[in-house]
C-alpha cells in the first residue's frame, strides 16, 4: 500500500512541475508543436514496447488470429478513442499550453485540477445516472461560488474581450470541460478493454491530429527544427514519457488497487506545487489571492460533492 502510495506522489510531482516545464519550453516553441513532441515521443515509446512484446509473443508462440480477433475494437469503441484523442490529447493540450504560454503555469493547473472533478460529477449524473443527493447539490452551490472566485479573481471585467489575458482565460476555462468529457468517455471504453492499450491507441490518434494542427498552423518547419533542440527534446521526453507514459500508468495502477476517491484525492494537491515551482524558478504569472481562495473552496466543494 505504501508503495502505491509512493508512485501517486511521483506521479503528481511530475504533472505539477510539467505546467511550469511548458511555461519555459514555450519560449522556444510554440505550444502545438510542443504538444506534438510530447505526443511524437510518446508514441515511439509505445511502438517500441508493442513490438518487444510482439516478439516475445511470437517467441513464445502466442500470436494467433483468435487471440488477435479479441484485440479488435468495435466501430462504436474507435469512435470514444477519437473523442478522447481530441479531448484529452490533441485539442486539450494545444490549447492548455496555448493559456500556460498567455497567462502562466498555475491559473490553467488550477482550473483543469479543480473545475474537471465538478464537471466530471455533472456528466456522471448524465451519463450514467448518478443519483443526485442533497449533500452533492450543497457541493455544487459551494462550487459554483468558488468557481466564480477561482476563474474570475472577484471580477467579471476578467473575462470580457478587452481585457490583455481574455484569451489565456478561455483557453484554460475550456480545458476542465474537455477533460472531463474525455474521463467519461474513457471511463465507457474501459469497461471492456484494457485502459493501457486504449491509452495507447489516443497517444496515437493524439499524435495524427497534432501533426495536422501543425501543418495547418504553418508550423512543420519550426517544429522540425526544434526537434534537435536539447532543451525542447529533454522536455517532449519528460511529458510524454515521464508525464503520458509513465503518469497514466501510475494513474491507472492506482485506479486498480485503490478507491477512485483516495487516487483522485491526490490531484487536488497539484495546482497547489505548481504554483510552488512557479514562485522557486521566478515565472511571471496572473495569479490573484481571490483565484487561490475560490480554489481551495472548489477543493471544499469537490470533498462534499464526492463525500460517502
Amino acid at each position: 500500500m505504501l508503495f502505491i502510495y509512493g508512485l501517486l506522489v511521483l506521479m503528481v510531482f511530475l504533472w505539477s512541475f510539467s505546467f511550469v516545464l511548458v511555461d519555459i519550453a514555450v519560449d522556444f516553441i510554440p505550444p502545438t508543436s510542443l504538444a506534438l513532441t510530447r505526443f511524437l515521443l510518446a508514441s515511439l515509446s509505445f511502438l517500441i514496447v508493442d513490438l518487444y512484446l510482439f516478439i516475445r509473443r511470437k517467441q513464445r508462440g502466442e500470436v494467433t488470429s483468435k487471440t488477435a480477433e479479441k484485440r479488435i475494437y468495435t466501430k462504436m469503441e474507435w469512435i470514444y478513442l477519437g473523442i478522447a484523442s481530441f479531448t484529452g490529447t490533441s485539442f486539450f493540450f494545444a490549447i492548455q499550453y496555448a493559456a500556460i504560454e498567455l497567462i502562466g503555469p498555475s491559473l490553467p493547473a488550477l482550473f483543469v485540477c479543480l473545475l474537471a472533478p465538478v464537471l466530471i460529477t455533472i456528466l456522471a449524473l448524465v451519463f450514467f445516472n448518478e443519483r443526485l443527493t442533497k449533500l452533492k447539490i450543497i457541493g455544487y452551490i459551494i462550487a459554483t461560488i468558488g468557481g466564480f472566485l477561482l476563474v474570475t479573481g472577484g471580477d467579471f471585467r476578467t473575462l470580457t474581450p478587452e481585457t490583455p489575458n481574455f484569451l489565456g482565460y478561455l483557453f484554460a476555462l475550456i480545458t476542465p470541460l474537455l477533460w472531463a468529457i474525455y474521463t467519461i468517455v474513457t471511463k465507457k471504453i474501459s469497461k471492456t478493454r484494457s485502459n493501457f492499450t486504449s491509452l495507447k491507441y489516443i497517444a496515437y490518434f493524439g499524435t495524427l491530429e497534432l501533426f495536422i494542427f501543425v501543418l495547418f498552423k504553418d508550423e512543420f518547419q519550426i517544429f522540425t527544427l526544434n526537434m534537435v533542440n536539447p532543451f525542447v527534446l529533454i522536455s517532449g521526453i519528460y511529458l510524454g514519457i515521464g508525464c503520458y507514459v509513465l503518469g497514466y500508468f501510475i494513474w491507472q495502477k492506482s485506479q486498480n488497487e485503490l478507491k477512485s476517491s483516495k487516487g483522485a484525492s491526490f490531484l487536488y494537491i497539484e495546482p497547489f506545487l505548481t504554483l510552488i515551482f512557479s514562485i522557486i524558478l521566478n515565472r511571471s504569472e496572473t495569479i490573484l489571492i481571490w483565484n487561490i481562495i475560490g480554489g481551495i473552496i472548489v477543493l471544499v466543494a469537490v470533498l462534499v460533492i464526492n463525500y460517502k
